[in-house]
C-alpha cells in the first residue's frame, strides 16, 4: 500500500500539469457560452510537495475580425463577442476582471501597429460594455505584433487576434 501512494505522489504533479490549457492553439472563431466560460474560469493554483506549481492563466484567443485597417468590428465577429459578454456575466465569471489584449501580425509599421492594436481592443471592451458587462471588470491594451501566437510565422493571420484573459477573481 505504502508503495501505491509514494507512487501516486510523484505522478499527481504531471496529472497536474496535463490540465493547464495549451498555448499557441488557433485563435477561437466560434464558441457556445459555456465553452467560454470554461476557458476563463479561474483555475485553482495547487501545491506539491511543498512547491507552488506554476499555472498558466485562464484566457483563450479569439479570431475577431474588423474592417480592413481599422478598428471597426465586421459584423460576423458580433455573435461570438455577444456570447462572451454573456460568459462574463454569468456566476462562474461574474467576480473575474479581465483583460482585453489586440494582437497584429508583424505586415506594416510596427508604431502603426501598436496603435492598431490597441484601438481594437478597445473596440471589443466597447462592444463587451454594450452588452452589459462591468466596465470597471475591464482593461484593455495592445500589443501590436510584440507577441505573435505563431513567432515562426510572423505574418500569418493566426497572429491578428483578441485574447481575452481573466486577471482576477474578487
Amino acid at each position: 500500500m505504502k508503495r501505491v501512494i509514494v507512487g501516486m505522489l510523484f505522478v499527481a504533479p504531471l496529472l497536474v500539469v496535463a490540465q493547464v490549457p495549451e498555448s499557441n492553439k488557433a485563435p477561437v472563431s466560434n464558441a457556445s457560452v459555456e465553452e467560454l466560460v470554461d476557458s476563463l474560469k479561474p483555475r485553482p493554483r495547487t501545491r506539491s510537495m511543498g512547491r507552488n506549481l506554476a499555472v498558466e492563466p485562464a484566457r483563450i484567443d479569439l479570431s475577431i475580425n474588423f474592417e480592413f485597417n481599422s478598428a471597426t468590428l465586421r459584423a460576423d465577429s458580433i455573435p461570438l463577442l455577444e456570447r462572451l459578454a454573456a460568459a462574463m456575466s454569468t456566476e462562474q465569471l461574474i467576480r473575474s476582471t479581465f483583460q482585453v489584449e489586440g494582437h497584429t501580425d508583424s505586415v506594416g509599421n510596427p508604431r502603426y501597429n501598436d496603435a492598431l492594436s490597441m484601438k481594437r481592443a478597445q473596440a471589443v471592451v466597447d462592444l463587451l460594455i454594450q452588452n452589459k458587462v462591468e466596465p470597471s471588470r475591464l482593461q484593455s491594451i495592445g500589443k501590436g505584433s510584440s507577441e505573435p501566437l505563431l513567432p515562426d510565422e510572423p505574418t500569418a493571420a493566426a497572429n491578428r487576434r483578441v485574447r481575452i484573459s481573466a486577471i482576477e477573481t474578487r
